[in-house]
């Protein structure tokens, strides 16, 4: 097929969503256009500053069943993806599969307890494979770094990725895959049309993945405001995502490479991005000193605050029309759901007859 008949597809957003679709897209025999508001090389956008948990359980409890169902996909999508990723990037994605560790402290216990029959009532009889109930001895032995609680649960099975190193390969991969990379352009999509300041151009399907930048296209859209801060020890060196249930905040700890670790909690009602609130800040570090008093040395390298884009359900969105598909509103759930989401958008395409292997 020459590249004239080829068909033309465009892509509107090049966060993860976007760059997941391009990637993905390329494997047929379609020319691909990218557009991007921003630099795609400049970290920007709730990709960015998400902590990059796959953690269908842990979400389980505060969301949808098809929230855990369709992480339960992006999981196996994940260990498939990022292998592929690899071999033709020529460097690791940070994808691992250790599960994830939630304690609480003594005065809490019982937001532990009430955790666990919820996961149990949800689950039924495979909670018993998914979910181990850790003992102090068995809590040490796993995260020895959290010697100072007497019980916690193991979710086995769940995972993260490192997206600071993810969205860069990618980018680079779409580079040495052809793909046409549209920066500094703002969009608006309609069926078979990109309309830009200045002019349009048509193409066969239009892909709109814009978050937040769609909130003109698609009603109830909205932005919550999260926060997080990047922290550096030595002294404290976590194996997995562990997270702290408190009655008033859920704080996650994600460890990295170079003994960083990224925690958050926050989850505000606001489309503000202005910097990280004192308050906030105050917490998140009082709650991740409660983890291990050793993380008082630790040092505040980096804070980051986004909008993630949600819909008024938090469910995620997609409509698909003849030469239009919108995916949106991931939400908290953005590297949970995303590949479930691409996996989705793909079948849909095909279904319009414009893919070719």
């Amino acid at each position: 097929m020459t590249s004239e008949s080829k068909a033309k597809i465009a892509i509107a957003g090049g966060g993860l969503l976007g760059r997941l679709l391009a990637w993905r897209l390329c494997q047929y025999d379609v020319n691909i256009t990218l557009f991007e508001a921003g630099k795609l090389s400049v970290p920007q956008g709730a990709c960015w500053t998400a902590a990059g948990m796959i953690s269908p359980l842990s979400e389980l409890v505060h969301s949808e069943k098809q929230v855990y169902t369709q992480g339960l996909q992006s999981l196996d999508l994940w260990s498939d993806w990022s292998r592929k990723l690899e071999l033709q990037g020529g460097r690791a994605v940070g994808f691992r599969r250790a599960g994830s560790v939630l304690v609480a402290h003594g005065k809490d216990r019982s937001e532990l307890l009430q955790f666990l029959r919820e996961l149990q009532g949800k689950l039924g009889e495979s909670a018993r494979e998914q979910v181990q109930v850790l003992d102090t001895e068995a809590l040490r032995d796993l995260e020895p770094a959290l010697h100072s609680f007497e019980q916690g649960l193991y979710l086995r099975g769940e995972a993260d990725i490192n997206n600071h190193r993810l969205l860069p390969l990618l980018l680079d991969v779409l580079r040495l895959q052809g793909v046409q990379l549209r920066e500094l352009t703002r969009v608006n999509c309609e069926p078979w049309c990109i309309s830009f300041p200045g002019g349009e151009e048509h193409f066969d399907c239009v892909i709109d993945c814009r978050g937040l930048g769609a909130k003109d296209q698609i009603k109830g859209l909205r932005g919550v405001r999260g926060e997080v801060m990047v922290v550096e020890s030595r002294e404290v060196v976590l194996q997995r995502p562990v997270r702290l249930l408190h009655p008033r905040y859920k704080l996650y700890a994600v460890p990295r490479s170079d003994g960083r670790t990224v925690i958050g909690a926050t989850e505000i009602e606001s489309e503000d991005l202005s910097p990280i609130s004192v308050r906030s800040s105050m917490e998140l570090s009082s709650a991740l000193y409660s983890l291990n008093p050793a993380f008082a040395e630790a040092r505040i390298v980096e804070t980051r605050v986004n909008c993630r884009p949600a819909t008024m359900n938090n469910n995620p969105y997609i409509h698909n029309e003849e030469g239009l598909i919108r995916v949106n509103g991931l939400y908290r759930h953005g590297y949970l759901l995303a590949p479930a989401m691409v996996q989705q958008v793909e079948n849909q395409v095909a279904q319009q007859r414009l893919l070719v292997f």
